[in-house]
């Protein structure tokens, strides 16, 4: 199972971890596997040809040339004390080894350079501060997050220094040194909320006789809710200003970042890049499903670790010493030989899924056509595979498909049914699409709102209750009309 979970982004690396831990474990340098393809004229060909491949698969896996060797008795007394550690090592591995890893939660990988808090203090050592106070301003900095954010309480600040540096102030001195830490690069760090960062970068942009800064200053200070609400006529009314300075101001404020540290922490970072599963192409009206070729790595135990056991196989003189070293060498092979048939059945079982998956939507990856998808749930798949429905599901939400239309990770393909007039069953992605190209085609200044989306899909035939709409745009990140509303 955690195999399984495993992207194919990290699988290579998963596999070196395991060759360093298990010296009976190597890659073949020169294996050149193939990618395993299907090239099937309908669904009902995928079926039967697909079938067909896997058992030819499984067969191949149940050849074991050397498990003869595992019961017999070797001079390796050299190898017994290079490995002797890693027995230990490897048998008292906690059980739940890899829990942590299994929704790939490792840190990305920082490029060399200056990180933000060190840009922060680089900063910190031009301001004239005694060394009391450079305590201080030492602590907000390290108080503040990746976003350039203070989020910790003034207060709390106080209890910080007083028990963790034994340094005695009060909330009106860590304000006024915060004042000159906002002053800093990048423009709007240490605000304590987004009304405060986005402040501060409006004030260092602003001068006396700016009309549109100062009205945007006052926006940001005195009407931040009712701005953050887009309550527009409130604004004007409060404000006594002209629509067209409305406009100007929220235009200003749009400008500036709202999150100050996470350029410069996004400058230093590797970026993540989808590494596809499965890949999908067209050939002529056939469909060819392959596993990107790193998820198929050719394994196999380790010739040097077969050869000490075949030579104490045939060793007359068997001492304890040699006995005991025999045991750590078959230990070593049987989880070698376990991890190779757990990485065998992790293709088998994501190109199963995958291809019940492209048999149950077929047209769609034949056209691209979001129309086309079926209603689909993770039961329709286990039922076609034999699998359980947690296995699927484990696929589904961490393995993504190359197409000719773009990289979908496999739950995308998932959706409920509706109904329409005619009682067809339709998929709710069908219905989720209409409904994102209606509101993007919306007029901005007046945008619909989600009685009025459900009267334009119940016209279209969708049968659908207004709460339903609003459940679909939720779901697509959509704000209500209000929050949707522009001048």
């Amino acid at each position: 199972m955690k195999l399984l979970q495993i992207p194919t982004a990290t699988l290579e690396q998963r596999i070196k971890e395991e060759m360093e831990i298990n010296p009976a474990l190597e890659e073949v340098d020169d294996y050149g596997t193939e990618e395993e393809e299907f090239f099937p004229n309908s669904p009902e060909d995928l079926e039967t040809g697909a079938a067909d491949e896997r058992e030819e698969r499984e067969d191949d896996y149940e050849d074991d040339p050397y498990e003869s060797l595992i019961d017999n008795d070797i001079d390796i007394s050299d190898y017994y004390a290079d490995y002797e550690d890693d027995t230990a090592s490897y048998k008292t591995r906690d059980d739940s080894y890899g829990a942590d890893q299994e929704e790939d939660q490792r840190p990305v990988p920082a490029a060399l350079g200056t990180t933000f808090h060190e840009h922060l203090m680089e900063q910190l050592g031009l301001l004239s501060l005694d060394e009391r106070q450079h305590a201080i301003a030492a602590q907000i900095i390290g108080s503040i997050d990746e976003d350039g954010y203070l989020r910790r309480k003034i207060e709390a600040l106080v209890d910080d220094l007083a028990f963790g540096q034994n340094v005695m102030t009060d909330e009106e001195e860590i304000e006024q040194i915060l004042q000159k830490i906002q002053n800093f690069d990048p423009d709007g760090v240490a605000g304590r909320d987004l009304r405060e960062c986005l402040l501060i970068q409006i004030r260092k942009k602003k001068t006396p006789n700016d009309h549109i800064l100062n009205i945007t200053e006052q926006l940001l200070e005195n009407y931040f809710e009712e701005f953050a609400k887009k309550h527009y006529d409130k604004l004007l009314r409060n404000m006594g200003i002209t629509n067209d300075d409305l406009k100007d101001a929220i235009d200003e404020v749009l400008k500036l970042n709202p999150r100050p540290g996470s350029v410069y922490v996004q400058s230093n970072q590797i970026s993540n890049y989808i590494i596809p599963d499965f890949i999908l192409q067209n050939n002529g009206g056939d469909l060819v499903l392959s596993l990107n070729s790193k998820n198929a790595p050719d394994l196999r135990i380790s010739d040097t670790y077969k050869e000490m056991l075949r030579e104490y196989s045939n060793s007359r003189n068997k001492s304890k010493s040699q006995k005991e070293a025999v045991m750590f060498i078959k230990q070593k092979i049987d989880s070698a030989k376990w991890f190779i048939d757990a990485i065998k059945q992790r293709q088998s079982t994501m190109m199963k899924t995958m291809e019940a998956i492209l048999r149950y939507q077929y047209e769609y990856f034949l056209t691209g056509d979001e129309m086309q998808l079926n209603p689909m749930i993770l039961k329709d798949i286990a039922e076609i595979t034999g699998l359980d429905i947690s296995t699927i599901s484990r696929v589904s939400n961490s393995k993504y498909v190359q197409t000719e239309f773009g990289i979908f990770k496999l739950k995308d393909f998932f959706s409920e049914s509706l109904q329409t007039d005619s009682g067809e069953e339709v998929s709710t992605r069908e219905v989720k699409k209409i409904l994102t190209d209606l509101i993007e085609g919306e007029d901005k200044s007046k945008p619909l709102s989600d009685e009025k989306l459900m009267l334009y899909l119940v016209e279209k035939g969708y049968n659908i209750a207004r709460r339903t709409v609003a459940k679909y745009r939720e779901q697509l990140d959509i704000p209500v009309a209000r929050l949707r509303r522009e001048l």
